[in-house]
């Protein structure tokens, strides 16, 4: 069935689902696969870039000739909007929470190649009100700014988690299970709207980055009604139709502790294939537990959803993390 939702195409797609034959062996659990999405193309690719293809389509069709997001100093949403406002002739304005680094690095320095105009705050909580600001200066100057939302996690973002969900029916995957990070909720709320719609059988699980638990469900359940109703009728989601686990997000956003280092050198050692020191390490970690825990039937099939963000690898502060270890 096709639909009438505005939508670009310069994300790469389908992405590819893998086999986890040496990681499915270690840790002795179900069945792993990966779908990777960090292959998207845009900007060394992400999850971002399927919601940017909804998102540039409807700055397009307002008129806009500026994107203004935030994030944090390495935020990979940041990067993928940055590189989209490149390639189809916007200016780009990020605000960024953390300090402008002495020596750029990772995302940060991606998003001055791309172009982008950043301002930093030094505290999470004035963030909102420094890109509300810069949004009103560009109207007064009539650039007709687009807002991008923090990661994306629009009602428009969200349709692309929706769509997703058809690619992997498409794919012929029997999962029983998708897992992945969840913090800002577009992605979230994307799988949870696509399962309905295009009835997918098995269970969608966001392991939280940083959100409590109660406060992801009713957000992910906002976020997919309303999403809902570019479809065509509005789906009224609740709470419990959300899946979402907060066990591993304690320590606090952007931490990176033992069980995100465990994730990240099973994956390379196991199977060559690198996560990000912030969300696919942490949502990795939860799943790992959770296989050693007894939570997954050994005969389910588990789809890890590998969302990107390995250029944060190369930050200073997680890559000085990850040579100590090598070290110790």
């Amino acid at each position: 069935m096709s639909y009438n939702i505005p939508r670009l195409s310069f994300a790469h797609l389908p992405t590819p689902i893998e086999e986890l034959t040496r990681l499915t062996s270690s840790l002795r659990g179900p069945r792993l696969l990966v779908k990777r999405d960090d292959l998207t193309g845009l900007a060394f690719g992400g999850n971002k870039t399927r919601k940017l293809e909804f998102l540039i389509a409807e700055a397009q069709a307002q008129g806009t000739k500026m994107l203004i997001s935030g994030g944090a100093i390495q935020s990979n949403h940041c990067r993928q909007t940055a590189a989209a406002a490149a390639r189809y002739g916007f200016e780009c304005t990020l605000v960024l929470t953390g300090e402008y680094p002495k020596r750029p690095s990772a995302n940060f320095l991606l998003n001055q190649l791309f172009g982008a105009k950043i301002i930093t705050v030094a505290d999470r909580k004035d963030r909102d009100q420094v890109l509300q600001e810069t949004f009103d200066n560009a109207v007064v100057d009539g650039k007709k700014p687009y807002l991008v939302p923090y990661g994306g996690s629009s009602p428009t973002g969200a349709l692309a988690y929706a769509f997703a969900v058809e690619e992997i029916i498409q794919q012929n995957i029997n999962a029983d299970w998708i897992v992945f990070g969840t913090s800002s909720g577009g992605t979230h709320a994307g799988l949870v709207l696509g399962q309905r719609i295009f009835n997918f059988n098995g269970k969608i699980l966001g392991i939280s980055i940083d959100e409590p638990e109660a406060q992801l469900k009713t957000h992910v359940s906002d976020l997919a009604s309303q999403a809902s109703e570019r479809f065509g009728r509005r789906i009224d989601f609740t709470p419990d139709d959300v899946l979402a686990n907060e066990n591993y997000c304690q320590s606090g956003y952007g931490v990176f502790g033992k069980g995100e280092r465990e994730a990240i050198d099973l994956f390379a050692s196991n199977e060559g294939l690198l996560l990000d020191p912030v969300y696919t390490s942490r949502a990795a970690a939860g799943m790992i537990d959770l296989i050693r825990k007894g939570f997954f039937q050994k005969e389910e099939t588990v789809l890890f959803l590998h969302t990107g963000g390995q250029p944060a690898l190369f930050a200073d502060r997680y890559s000085e993390e990850l040579i100590k270890d090598n070290l110790d």
